[in-house]
């Protein structure tokens, strides 16, 4: 199986692109004329959901894995089914 690799420079995007959307809500919530106890409703609401959203993407990621493998193992038995068959008619 060909393993999937991400190069350098996406790794580097994906990363600077979280960090900029993430500092940029933080300063906006910070800067909001609004009292502090609203300013830290918001950033709970935010982290709750930046945590969420990762334990998301791996469940999906998880999944998503777990189906490949099972489709593996059922191609492999239907082609072993398959090559007795063959062996079986051969004979």
């Amino acid at each position: 199986m060909i393993e999937q690799r991400d190069t350098t420079a996406w790794i580097f995007q994906v990363w600077i692109s979280f960090i900029l959307a993430f500092g940029a809500t933080i300063g906006g919530i910070f800067y909001l004329p609004v009292d502090p106890w609203i300013k830290g409703f918001m950033a709970m609401g935010m982290l709750f959901t930046v945590g969420s959203t990762f334990t998301l993407a791996k469940t999906i990621r998880d999944n998503h894995e777990a189906s490949r493998t099972v489709n593996r193992l059922k191609e492999a038995k239907a082609e072993k089914i398959l090559r007795d068959f063959e062996l079986h008619e051969a004979a």
